[in-house]
């Protein structure tokens, strides 16, 4: 038994009251360590918290990430849609133009061909002209080698060309001179130098030679046919032709071959000096139309000469015209001005008239004193 104040405990209360005790001081012992674990766990709740908002923190980003990768990836995509609809367009653009180049090419290509096309048929035909020419030439040629064939040619183009560059009064064809030589074609110039003649024969055979030589002995013989030939021909024409006192103390050797011109000019000037020297010029065809051009101006000349004194007559009667003329324009202007003040006069006279009818249209009786000065004047009766 166990005394506690004024009671007496016995055995079961004092295990009680140790049990009780024993539970107090846990509690109290458990308190204090909850306050310790309390004071413990304040600054990990303190970091729990921080770390909570960190999270909350990285989730908020994590989501503006996400948001942020979304709107990436639809710009990426919305830029991938327009670039390949860019490049769908631009390749659609290149395809239309380079079907339009070719196309275009296409059209050039025909076109081309069809212009060669024309030119092979121009061709063709040059072709067929050129083969026909060439037969011309065999058959000129056939001609040529007949001495009068070559003549007749010869006077045939002298004639043409003498048509062509002079007038029909100026020549005369096949004349008979005193000598009874017969010129080929005889120019009327007028003194001096006085009438021409023109003959037009020509050697073919000794150039036809030169022009076939093969050798040096061919050629050195063609050469001297050429001048034996063509010095008896400048000789006959000088002595056939040229007559004092009837012709000019000239005449013109013709040759309607520009290829025996420029031969005799180039390899053989001996033969054109000799020409000179005889007084006889050689001419081709082109020289011959210069040379008759000139003497067209020649004639002309003359002619103007011949005319001098009714072209003088016709230019005083052109002058007395024109002083006649004059003399109208003066009086057909007097007319005008005399016409003019009359005008002016009958101006002022409506003018005076009408005045005078607006008074006696406004009864304006006072105001219709004479006007002596400005009162047209009448015409005094006849007789």
């Amino acid at each position: 038994m166990i005394q506690v104040g004024e009671y007496l405990l016995g055995p079961v209360e004092v295990i009680g009251l140790g049990a009780v005790a024993l539970v107090i001081l846990l509690l109290i012992l458990a308190i204090r360590a909850a306050g310790r674990s309390a004071r413990v766990a304040e600054p990990l709740a303190h970091q729990i918290g921080a770390l909570g908002q960190r999270v909350e923190i990285l989730s908020a980003g994590q989501q503006q990430l996400s948001g942020g990768l979304t709107h990436v990836a639809e710009s990426q995509a919305a830029a991938q849609a327009n670039l390949l609809q860019h490049m769908e367009k631009r390749l659609q653009q290149v395809n239309q133009q380079m079907t339009e180049n070719l196309q275009g090419s296409s059209r050039r290509t025909a076109h081309s061909l069809g212009e060669l096309q024309e030119r092979l048929k121009t061709i063709d035909k040059a072709q067929e002209n050129i083969t026909k020419l060439s037969g011309d030439v065999l058959s000129l040629q056939d001609i040529l080698s007949n001495k009068q064939t070559r003549g007749a040619f010869g006077e045939i183009q002298l004639n043409d060309i003498v048509g062509k560059a002079l007038p029909k009064d100026s020549y005369a064809l096949q004349q008979t001179l005193s000598n009874g030589k017969r010129a080929d074609c005889l120019i009327h110039l007028p003194n001096p130098p006085g009438p021409i003649v023109i003959d037009s024969k020509f050697p073919l055979e000794p150039y036809e030679a030169l022009r076939r030589a093969e050798t040096q002995g061919q050629l050195n013989e063609a050469a001297r046919m050429l001048r034996t030939a063509v010095r008896a021909h400048i000789k006959a024409i000088s002595e056939k032709y040229i007559l004092e006192g009837e012709t000019a103390d000239g005449a013109l050797m013709f040759l309607p071959s520009e290829a025996v011109y420029a031969e005799l000019h180039a390899n053989f000037p001996e033969l054109v000096r000799e020409g000179f020297a005889a007084r006889v010029w050689i001419v081709s065809p082109t020289t011959c139309m210069a040379t008759l051009n000139t003497m067209r101006a020649i004639l002309k000349d003359a002619r103007m000469r011949e005319q001098a004194g009714a072209i003088r007559r016709e230019l005083g009667l052109l002058y007395a015209d024109v002083e006649r003329l004059g003399t109208r324009v003066e009086n057909l202007d007097r007319h005008f001005g005399q016409a003019a003040k009359d005008l002016s006069d009958i101006k002022i006279s409506a003018d005076k008239a009408g005045r005078r009818a607006r008074r006696l249209d406004n009864f304006d009786f006072e105001e219709l004193a004479p006007e002596s000065e400005e009162a047209i004047p009448l015409a005094k009766p006849e007789g």
